[in-house]
Order: C-alpha cells, then sequence, then structure tokens
C-alpha cells in the first residue's frame, strides 16, 4: 500500500491494531502516547509529529520500505528496537528523489 496521506497512515494505524485484538488504550501505552492521540491519529489528525507516528508504528510492527532508486530499503518495526530515525533520512538523501505529485 502507498502512503500518501495522514490519511492513508491512520488508515494502516486503525487496520493493524484492530488485527492485533488491541484497543486504542492498549496501543497508546504501547507506543508511550495517549489515547486520545491514538483516536486522532485514526481519524486523520494533521500534523502528527513524526516521532510519535513512527513509534505508534513500531509498537504494530509496521515495516517501513523505501523503492525510491536502484534497491529498496525495508526497515522493520520492531517493538525491541528504537527506529533511528537519522539513518533512515541519510539513507533516503542519498537516493535520487523522485517528484511528488503534490510538489509545485
Amino acid at each position: 500500500m502507498r502512503l500518501e496521506t495522514p490519511a492513508d497512515f491512520g488508515a494502516v494505524i486503525r487496520d493493524r491494531r484492530l488485527k492485533l485484538g488491541l484497543s486504542q488504550r492498549a496501543l497508546a501505552g504501547q507506543a508511550g502516547v495517549s489515547r486520545q492521540w491514538i483516536v486522532e491519529l485514526e481519524r486523520d489528525k494533521p500534523g502528527a509529529p513524526l516521532s510519535m507516528v513512527l513509534r505508534t508504528m513500531n509498537a504494530l510492527g509496521i515495516l517501513l520500505t523505501s523503492d525510491a532508486g536502484k534497491g529498496a530499503t525495508t526497515m522493520a518495526a520492531s517493538p525491541l528496537r528504537d527506529i533511528d530515525i537519522d539513518q533512515v533520512l541519510d539513507n533516503l538523501r542519498k537516493k535520487k528523489p523522485t517528484p511528488h505529485k503534490y510538489s509545485r
């Protein structure tokens, strides 16, 4: 699935949470955020901090994949390991950017 909007992220997070049988409160506890924040994220909260979205995805074991450039980079989110967002961004910066359909 291609994630392009906050609504896409919210839908993926909600779907995974439900498949795992987690309540919003249980997920919030695992991700270190409030239940209300999970509610808002699942309802397309604009401007959600990336670090909190990544922590939530990490708690759900959601994989992040980049197919930009020649090779694919896959990072398995693990509840036992923090995501090094600086490393992910450095790796993405090394690859040639592809035009985004919303860019001006």
